[in-house]
């Protein structure tokens, strides 16, 4: 396991994504948790978690300008309150295959204002009875 230090945040490819949004790709490096992310200095519309062993969604500072995040493929069984608080313009939150696996563990999600766009597809959540 990497720990999210601030010198991997810096020597991670960053680059402008078809979309022509700011992206940080942090896939693959196997983290175990969200942290240091102040060093970003909120320059960045998205960032790609992809792959790692996050377990927890938590550990964010105040990132205004990230519309955009990427947890494909980590072990996620729990989101922090108030995310709303740190990400504020969040449209978009890919949670794929991860182990989030009741209904009341995605209400911190409703406190988005601006979600638009959530996968959870392939987490257990997904096979319960009146999940859509």
């Amino acid at each position: 396991m990497v720990k999210l230090t601030t010198e991997l945040i810096q020597s991670s490819m960053q680059y402008i994504n078809p979309c022509r949004d700011r992206e940080l790709d942090l896939r693959g490096y196997k983290i175990p948790q969200i942290e240091n992310l102040g060093a970003t200095l909120d320059q960045f519309d998205t960032i790609d978690f992809s792959d790692n062993d996050i377990r927890k969604l938590d550990g964010f500072p105040l990132l205004k300008r990230l519309k955009c995040l990427f947890f494909n493929n980590n072990r996620i069984v729990r989101l922090t309150e108030n995310l709303e608080q740190y990400l504020p313009n969040l449209e978009t939150l890919v949670l794929t295959n991860n182990n989030l696996s009741e209904l009341g563990d995605l209400d911190p999600l409703s406190t988005l204002p601006k979600l638009r766009t959530l996968s959870l597809m392939h987490n257990p959540v997904a096979n319960k009875q009146h999940y859509r």
